[in-house]
């Protein structure tokens, strides 16, 4: 039998799920200071819910579970292929909220501020930074059409990252409906703009050129070649302020609305800042208003990310329900705080207590040394300096052997 973990999953040795422990609670205290409750929804979900909420990429990444029984046997000797698994593994915590909020909305107090954090599933690509399997930390406003949740959902995402002492960082914000508004100024279709946003949402990673491969490559009926040089045109000039947008779509009540985001979360902000950047688009189909990214300046890449989805809950329910989610992810917060050997807090260091055949004995030292220490008891192995290494690496800072002494003694 193979020992490996499936591809794009992970073993956690005890000091690495004690880090995990650590980050997760830690993120958690923060939003629950913030009001916001803890709900708890299952990783299954039904694969029809999956497949009907606009997840972008998300959805040819998703794990599809294959009916049992009968009902497989059936789907196969019929050849329906495209109906042989009827659940999904949840490939983000957005969509099991909309259902959750329809299943129980007669219970819930309006606007509801809610905390999950949980496993989702996604069939990427393993690399630095992305697993198959990984740990989302959600706060969600369900109910508030105002921008005075994506104000409080970002104030509250930077206060636990900054708790967590992982470095410099800054906010990144833009509204779909800008996007959309500057697409239809560039002389695009309103339904070439779901496909637009995908080509643009990768211009970090391909750049303009790759952008102009790209639209050469996708056949826009309605708006042509002057609809993409314009667009083109707009992205080479490089020139991303809202000043510009302003100047192409007008001062929107959209427009108004990011600004008056961006100059409240700013005046709260001390430690870090919050920046309209017209270049973030946000893969997930079912934003539809702001949507936003904290991005490291320490270090590469996106540590949290959110938006408006006040459509998606509709699908459930058939009336609209404003809603809007930020997202810390913790897989690469983890990775980064391994990688600097962190230290967790306020933790007790651990030590090894040593004993040959009298456990009693090696008890009670246990129970004199644990108001300073967190203690393992041990028989004494017959290899002591390779056992003692292999505590060194766990994390343990000493050793007491009591057949010798009462005394730690600690290591170099």
């Amino acid at each position: 039998m193979r020992t490996k973990t499936v591809k794009g999953t992970r073993d956690y040795l005890p000091r690495e799920a004690q880090l995990r422990q650590f980050l997760e609670r830690s993120i958690f205290e923060t939003y629950q200071e913030a009001g916001f409750n803890q709900i708890i929804t299952p990783v299954l979900e039904d694969i029809g819910n999956l497949d009907n909420s606009e997840g972008g990429d998300n959805l040819s990444l998703m794990f599809k579970v294959l009916k049992r029984g009968e009902k497989l046997s059936r789907a196969i000797n019929n050849q329906e292929f495209d109906k042989l698994a009827d659940i999904g593994l949840r490939y983000d915590l957005t969509v099991p909220l909309s259902r959750y909020y329809a299943n129980n909305r007669s219970r819930l107090v309006l606007p509801m501020k809610c905390i999950q954090i949980g496993n989702a599933y996604r069939a990427e690509n393993p690399q630095r930074g992305r697993y198959r399997e990984f740990v989302q930390c959600d706060i969600d406003i369900v109910g508030l059409d105002s921008y005075w949740a994506e104000v409080e959902l970002i104030v509250v995402t930077a206060q636990a990252l900054t708790n967590l002492n992982i470095g410099d960082f800054r906010v990144r914000i833009n509204d779909r409906r800008i996007l959309s508004a500057l697409f239809l100024e560039f002389g695009f279709a309103q339904d070439e703009i779901a496909g637009l946003c995908v080509i643009f949402d990768k211009m970090d990673k391909i750049g303009v050129d790759g952008i102009e491969q790209e639209l050469e490559q996708k056949v826009f009926e309605h708006s042509g070649r002057a609809a993409c040089a314009r667009f083109i045109e707009y992205i080479r000039e490089g020139d991303f302020s809202m000043e510009k947008c302003m100047s192409l779509i007008g001062e929107t009540e959209f427009v108004q609305n990011i600004r008056k985001i961006v100059d409240m979360v700013n005046e709260i902000a001390v430690w870090y800042s919050c920046e309209f950047d017209i270049t973030l688009v946000r893969g997930q189909g079912y934003y539809t208003g702001a949507v936003f990214e904290v991005e490291s300046l320490a270090y590469s890449g996106s540590l949290a990310g959110g938006g408006r989805y006040d459509e998606l809950i509709g699908k459930f329910v058939n009336e609209r329900v404003p809603a809007v989610g930020f997202s810390i992810g913790l897989e690469r917060i983890f990775d980064l705080m391994l990688e600097q050997n962190f230290k967790i807090p306020g933790n007790k260091p651990k030590i090894a207590v040593f004993f040959e055949n009298d456990y009693v004995e090696a008890y009670e030292v246990a129970c004199e040394l644990k108001g300073e220490y967190c203690i393992s008891i041990f028989e004494r192995p017959a290899k002591l300096k390779k056992f003692l290494a292999r505590l060194q690496d766990e994390g343990y800072v000493g050793y007491c052997d009591v057949k010798a002494s009462r005394d730690v003694a600690l290591f170099s």
